[in-house]
């Protein structure tokens, strides 16, 4: 067989049937479109800063990823460092003019959710438009603090970061487990 004529077998098969043509183009279109959507959303996903993240989340919807948190916990104490939240919380966590990470008092919870919460968005009056009482979150201990948590959910560029921190804050306290 010669090519021409392959091809010409080839264009008479299809030509005769222009309707499923249609129909699988699209289709394919229809597929095409629903996989750019995906993709556009999951991209977009990965570009939120945690702030972002954190006042847009439902309340009580972010978790670790860590199944393991001991695993990042010494990356959590690298990073820990070099943001200088030693300055306020101690450099092992055991205060200074902010709250204890290593005792059991927890402010406003324990759980990831809010962990996550109070270091994106900051407490009191720091908290840009007052994003976490807005959220509904209230004091549930008391502690011996300066002043309030300052958002760093647009300095901290992932929210990985922010789960090794927290990582980090589980290893060195044993309060710090998940409450249920």
């Amino acid at each position: 067989m010669t090519r021409y004529y392959l091809h010409k077998k080839c264009l008479d098969q299809f030509s005769s049937a222009p309707r499923r043509w249609t129909q699988t183009a699209g289709f394919v279109m229809a597929f095409a479109s629903a996989l750019l959507a995906v993709a556009s959303h999951v991209a977009a996903d990965e570009n939120m800063t945690p702030f972002k993240r954190a006042v847009s989340a439902p309340k009580g919807t972010l978790s670790s990823p860590y199944e393991n948190p001991k695993s990042v916990a010494s990356e959590g104490l690298e990073i820990y460092r070099s943001l200088d939240c030693n300055g306020c919380h101690g450099g092992g966590g055991g205060g200074g003019m902010a709250a204890p990470l290593t005792n059991p008092i927890w402010i406003y919870g324990n759980d990831d959710d809010t962990l996550f919460r109070v270091i994106a968005l900051g407490t009191g009056s720091l908290s840009p438009d007052d994003s976490f009482r807005k959220q509904g979150y209230t004091r549930k201990g008391s502690e011996a603090v300066v002043g309030p948590m300052p958002p760093y959910g647009e300095i901290i560029e992932t929210d990985e970061t922010i789960w090794k921190i927290i990582a980090w804050i589980r290893s060195i306290n044993p309060s710090a487990t998940v409450e249920q």
